[in-house]
């Protein structure tokens, strides 16, 4: 039986007439996507072209995938995807369960004034930039004076302070250590919103049953959040290749710190000096492109793997 094209057509009308307050609100956000996300993604018809500033898209010279073969084949690119994808795992692997355990520590704390003083100096990071992230860092971890080189000289765990910022050894823990303490806080918002989410009644007869604060966590809690959880995994796989720009370019001082490049150079900042600094427009948006594909193929997995194992997933 063929549906009633017609009356499908009236409801949606009705429904949105109904919902036109709802419909307002939500007008910005697709505006902001179509010019800013789906307008620009023409321009990736750069990578298939000798992009000419002068000559414009359509009259500069086509040639194919010569930028991503040349991409590929340049002494740079196996550096940079090693530093994309270790920097990216330890952002994964540590700053994706930090929001989450904090999340369930605040939620056992009783004193009200106390946890709203946690959350408070847990979310302020979040709001500063990176700009001045990294003039703290610096301070922190400076040769002369730097309270960590002070600290550890005190308890004489070293004998000679160390210039931490110009160390590659040491580049990618106070990378993915600042990046944690500065996120943090305000990624445990979305968790703590799904643990008040939790039907109370379960905790008071686990309590009933004798379960211990511990085991209520491990089997109320936990399992209660576990499709936020997952669902932010997945966006966190996804995202994977997303492994930091402003925060390369601060604590590289604007990438002229030639010392941890070695370790710091990543597709974003690589795509970046290409295309800008470099001016090689073609070379650089075929870099990105490739960093796009990939990180699709890691959605779409990590999305279908969810299915499979018959968790939660974003479709």
């Amino acid at each position: 039986m063929q549906p009633n094209v017609s009356l499908d057509k009236a409801s949606f009308w009705v429904r949105f007439a109904r919902q036109w307050d709802y419909q307002l609100m939500i007008l910005p956000a697709i505006l902001f996507l179509l010019i800013f996300s789906y307008g620009p993604m023409w321009g990736v018809l750069m990578s298939f072209q000798e992009f000419n500033l002068f000559k414009g898209f359509w009259e500069s010279e086509w040639v194919g995938f010569r930028h991503f073969e040349m991409f590929f084949e340049s002494p740079e690119f196996w550096r940079i995807m090693r530093n994309t994808f270790v920097i990216s795992l330890l952002k994964l692997a540590i700053g994706f369960p930090a929001p989450i355990i904090l999340a369930l520590m605040l939620n056992e704390i009783g004193g009200v004034l106390f946890k709203r003083f946690v959350q408070t100096i847990t979310y302020i990071p979040h709001f500063i930039s990176w700009v001045v992230i990294s003039g703290f860092v610096f301070s922190m971890f400076a040769v002369d004076d730097g309270a960590v080189n002070n600290l550890l000289l005190a308890i004489g765990l070293i004998d000679a302070p160390i210039n931490w910022m110009s160390s590659p050894n040491y580049f990618w823990s106070i990378l993915v250590g600042t990046n944690v303490w500065k996120e943090i806080g305000f990624g445990s918002i979305v968790y703590l919103a799904a643990i008040v989410g939790i039907d109370p009644s379960l905790y008071e007869a686990a309590a009933i049953d004798g379960a211990s604060r511990w085991k209520q966590i491990f089997t109320i809690t936990i399992p209660g959040i576990a499709p936020v959880i997952i669902i932010f995994l997945i966006l966190g796989v996804g995202n994977v290749l997303n492994a930091g720009f402003e925060d390369i370019m601060m604590l590289t001082r604007n990438l002229n710190n030639g010392i941890v490049m070695s370790v710091a150079d990543v597709l974003d900042t690589y795509v970046y000096q290409m295309g800008i600094m470099n001016q090689r427009y073609s070379y650089a948006t075929a870099a990105g492109l490739f960093k796009s594909f990939l990180s699709i193929v890691l959605l779409v997995g990590a999305n279908a793997i969810a299915r499979k194992l018959g968790r939660e997933s974003l479709w």
